[in-house]
């Protein structure tokens, strides 16, 4: 007699969400899979079934995206910057690190392609690394999560959908502040980003997320899939929630380090506003070309991403005098997280290299 289970212990087993497990059931992509009443049952000895879904950004089975959307992430800048990687990286430069870590899309393209002896990744927003650590340390839970919340969202309407925003937005504040319950304010983190305007992190001066819901019609919530192959890849790495000069006693003459710090405004308007409570300023940008300064001389070398102050001004040198000893290039760029569409365009933005 055939034995059956759920779409729940189905997605236990294949480590993919319930929700892709139902789909496969409705695509009649599981031998024997019917309906018992409004659910379905699966043969316990089925067979995980190929994925044939087009990838989101890639291709090839081995790579993995950003687990969230952030505001000034690299996934258009992968190419540029990866062939700007410097020679040998990978065989005599054998050690990463990315003190501003951010969505991590050159991160998880480096980890594809790569197989390092070291790995460093840090950024001071501390959900966005408690969410970098619990995807290490405890994915499949986090998965159960988010799998129930975007059963619970997906189901709602408009409206609804709205006021389940608000009340995890609340919700997710409150376990901020109590720092309670880890794995569950991961999986907020993650949803909030996901479901609220242009996928924006931003705080108030009291350190609570204050983005307003977006209009997503069937946001991919929980990105099973993704998650496992990020846990995975994240095994080796070290994961830090502390200030960027920190990278210095990992830095070696093996090492590639690569700057992509909160940028410099373009003008007085265009400010994202804030990832963390704290901004960076000029002070801090003056600061770190110091410190790019300071790594440089101990062999180490050196990438790092900025605003062009040009776009603006043509006249403002403030990074070409910073970085005047170092090799500035110019690479075009579409601005993307504005809250006017016709403000979104072209620009150029600097790549600065040691080498």
């Amino acid at each position: 007699m055939l034995q059956y289970m759920t779409t729940k212990d189905a997605a236990d087993k294949w480590e993919i969400s319930q929700r892709r497990v139902n789909t496969l059931c409705a695509e009649n992509r599981i031998s024997d899979a019917a309906m018992l009443g409004n659910m379905w049952i699966i043969p316990i000895n089925a067979n995980k079934p190929d994925d044939a879904r087009m990838s989101r950004n890639f291709d090839d089975k081995s790579k993995m995206h950003p687990f969230v959307k952030w505001a000034g992430g690299k996934n258009q800048h992968l190419k540029i910057l990866t062939d700007n990687l410097p020679e040998g990286f990978g065989k005599n430069i054998r050690k990463y690190a990315e003190p501003f870590v951010g969505g991590g899309a050159l991160l998880f393209e480096i980890l594809s392609k790569y197989k390092l002896d070291a790995v460093y990744i840090n950024d001071n927003n501390k959900e966005l690394i408690n969410a970098f650590n619990i995807i290490k340390f405890n994915c499949k839970e986090l998965i159960k999560n988010l799998d129930e919340i975007e059963n619970e969202y997906l189901k709602l309407y408009d409206e609804e959908r709205q006021n389940y925003f608000y009340i995890k937005r609340v919700e997710f504040n409150w376990l901020e502040l109590n720092e309670y319950n880890q794995i569950k304010k991961a999986a907020l983190f993650i949803f909030l980003n996901k479901t609220c305007f242009n996928g924006l992190y931003r705080v108030n001066k009291h350190g609570k997320f204050n983005v307003p819901v977006g209009k997503y019609k069937n946001p991919l919530i929980c990105d099973s899939e993704n998650l496992f192959k990020i846990s995975k890849a994240l095994q080796n790495v070290e994961i830090n929630c502390l200030d960027y000069h920190d990278c210095y006693k990992f830095a070696d003459d093996q090492t590639l380090i690569y700057f992509d710090p909160p940028y410099r405004p373009l003008n007085k308007t265009s400010s994202f506003t804030s990832y963390t409570e704290n901004v960076f300023s000029d002070k801090n940008q003056i600061e770190l070309a110091e410190f790019y300064k300071k790594l440089s001389e101990k062999g180490v070398k050196l990438l790092l991403s900025n605003s062009d102050p040009k776009n603006f001004n043509k006249e403002d040198n403030f990074f070409d005098n910073l970085y005047y000893k170092f090799n500035i290039k110019r690479i075009n760029a579409v601005r993307m997280i504005n809250s006017a569409a016709d403000k979104r365009g072209h620009i150029t933005e600097l790549l600065i290299k040691n080498y």
